[in-house]
């Protein structure tokens, strides 16, 4: 129904003929009349599909009840009696493009059965967990603590098994691999036709490990890299006395930066646990298809018509072009250089100097329009079997260089950042930790500026998070210690802390030690609200309380440090327009074959579409050194992390 003048015709008609007969785009033309609404979406609770013509897309009324009582229509008694636009083209998606590929809906594919190849139920937009879990239970240092060990860990009989995070990752690690829960049909009985395939529901994990938190804690569709980190920060809480799996993972990153005055050079190194590559569209191998279907589908467009998405041709990009894109120096603004004592520009140049046992690459598809829509780039890249990062190796400090002086006498002043900036950018939906760098790199110039500086930099995998100096970065969930400016030493920041005494009171009145208190405010900025935060949802940890007259022991991490090329394992895979919308599957290589993990459904996969993955999992891979052949035996000798094995 048109909301001028209430004019009731049909809609849009769909790339595969369903649909209506664009009577209501075609009134939209003649009388210029653009926002109608969809009668049968109108639900008493407020809502319906609102669709702008002139936009060409669906928008948010905020006068639809005013709207609709013009012409007599009571919204409180309304029912949705048709299905919304989001819901037809999710029936479409499963159909047809990156949806059919990635779940291979044009293939019968074999359901599998037994350890291993157990599903996970989907428990309302909880697939981005499913994927995430499923592939950690392939890791080897993940079965040795919570499947090997899970008898010992049901034996202790914790108090409270469902807020136990060893119990809850036991059960889950146990049912996901003990073939218990995924048996074949009946002999005689077709498993297209019997419900064999169930899956186990994960519920009392996902109340555990998203408890707390503002997003993992609700049934709205997450992102499955965030998941990653934010599981990666719940198990460390919990190893504390422990082997920590995730160690497979972690990685040391060396950042090296030359100061462009001086010359001189300085090399910081921090913690990572996955490799964020940057996709160069501009590097795209067939330029010239995706030219041409652009513009067939911008005269399709002008048409009223759609484009079929079995026709999609999606820009081409060679992975060696994402690890290109990433080596590339970058230039720093308000460095503050130790060797003039000012602040001024540096070039910064990133390298790996350590090769974990197990590589995450992280593919930055979601970005911001300039309209700031959040989407995902429609992207294939071509991810090679075999990978080799060798080109991405540190090398430390190299002779001839001149390093920065370390800083001596009076540190510089902290940054002063425009609090009305800040708060405009931070009132836009922006973490606050990237506000602070969006005003402090654009040196307090102005909302505009700022606002542009955070639309650079959205897609950075360290966006949101703070400069801090603990094991791990938060991800911007929490705020691990003030911003620090780039040059300066994030250590002595915290070495030279200061508590306020009046909020130090306010935490020890809350029963917490000096200590507690002011590990709390230091890890917050001195900030009270914030701090109160931080130490209830941080207990587990302060019963490892830091002495104030005694110097901090050095509990600097260890990394494991293997070969630089690695075999592709498994990848995630998301389908939709961004990561607060769509679904997520995984394929893992399992015995030489590929598996597809849909949820609860498990199956070989025929067409693995590994250039459409998001998140991707490599294991080192197993170098063959020598080959010898005799008419008694082949001997083959393999060198894997410093390890060699002979077969004979």
């Amino acid at each position: 129904m048109n909301l001028t003048d209430g004019a009731v015709l049909c809609g849009r008609k769909f790339f595969d003929g369903t649909g209506g007969n664009e009577h209501a785009a075609e009134y939209y033309r003649n009388k210029g009349y653009p926002l109608a609404v969809k009668l049968g979406t109108i639900t008493k609770e407020g809502k319906a599909d609102v669709y702008s013509y002139d936009e060409d897309e669906m928008v948010d009324d905020p006068h639809l009840i005013q709207h609709l009582a013009h012409f007599g229509i009571n919204m409180a008694q309304m029912e949705k009696t048709d299905k919304s636009m989001v819901e037809l083209e999710l029936d479409l998606n499963q159909k047809f493009g990156e949806w059919a590929s990635l779940q291979e809906a044009g293939s019968q594919l074999k359901p599998a059965y037994g350890p291993g190849y157990t599903g996970l139920i989907n428990l309302g937009n909880s697939c981005y967990l499913n994927s995430v879990m499923q592939v950690i239970f392939t890791v080897p240092a993940f079965q040795k603590r919570f499947v090997d060990k899970a008898p010992e860990v049901f034996l202790a009989l914790p108090a409270e098994p469902p807020s136990d995070f060893n119990v809850q990752m036991a059960k889950l690690g146990v049912g996901l691999l003990s073939g218990k829960y995924s048996k074949p049909p009946p002999e005689g009985q077709d498993a297209a036709t019997c419900d064999s395939q169930r899956g186990i529901p994960p519920r009392m994990f996902k109340t555990l490990i998203g408890r707390g938190h503002p997003d993992f804690s609700t049934k709205s569709q997450q992102d499955a890299q965030e998941f990653f980190l934010h599981f990666i920060n719940v198990l460390e809480r919990n190893s504390r006395h422990q082997t920590n799996p995730a160690d497979c993972f972690k990685f040391r990153v060396e950042d090296r930066f030359q100061c462009c005055k001086s010359k001189k050079v300085k090399y910081t190194y921090r913690t990572e646990y996955s490799l964020p590559l940057p996709i160069p569209l501009e590097a795209a191998i067939n330029k010239e298809e995706v030219t041409a279907f652009e513009t067939r589908k911008t005269e399709l467009k002008a048409k009223g018509l759609r484009m079929d998405l079995d026709h999609v041709v999606r820009p081409r990009v060679k992975l060696f072009s994402c690890l290109d894109s990433f080596s590339q120096s970058e230039i720093v603004e308000q460095f503050y250089s130790t060797a003039i004592n000012a602040k001024t520009t540096a070039r910064k140049t990133t390298r790996l100097a350590s090769f974990p046992d197990y590589l995450l690459i992280h593919l930055k598809k979601f970005t911001l329009r300039e309209d700031w829509v959040p989407i995902k780039l429609d992207v294939a890249v071509e991810m090679p079997d075999i990978l080799d990062l060798s080109s991405l190796r540190g090398s430390g400090p190299q002779p001839g260089e001149d390093p920065l002086p370390e800083l001596t006498g009076t540190p510089p002043p902290p940054p002063q950042l425009d609090q009305n900036i800040l708060e405009q950018l931070m009132d836009m939906g922006f973490p606050p930790e990237a506000c602070k760098k969006a005003v402090f790199f654009t040196d307090n110039r102005g909302l505009e500026e700022a606002t542009s500086w955070v639309m650079e930099h959205v897609g950075d995998s360290d966006f949101g998070d703070p400069f801090c100096s603990s094991r791990h970065r938060c991800q911007g969930r929490c705020v691990n210690g003030p911003f620090v400016p780039p040059g300066t030493d994030a250590k002595a920041a915290k070495a030279n802390f200061i508590p306020n005494e009046e909020a130090l009171i306010m935490i020890m009145s809350m029963g917490f030690t000096r200590v507690q208190a002011t590990r709390a405010l230091r890890a917050t900025d001195n900030n009270v609200e914030r701090a109160a935060d931080w130490i209830f949802s941080h207990q587990s940890e302060l019963d490892l309380e830091e002495s104030e007259t005694q110097p901090l022991v050095n509990n600097e991490p260890q990394f494991s440090d293997g070969e630089s090329k690695y075999q592709l394992v498994a990848f995630i895979s998301h389908m939709g327009t961004s990561t607060m919308v769509g679904h997520y599957v995984c394929h893992i290589l399992r015995d030489g074959h590929w598996v597809i993990y849909n949820d609860e459904k498990v199956a070989f996969s025929e067409n693995p579409p590994k250039e459409l993955g998001y998140l991707y999992f490599s294991d080192l891979f197993p170098i063959l050194l020598h080959i010898t052949i005799s008419h008694k035996f082949v001997k083959f000798v393999f060198i894997q992390v410093g390890v060699y094995l002979i077969f004979k």
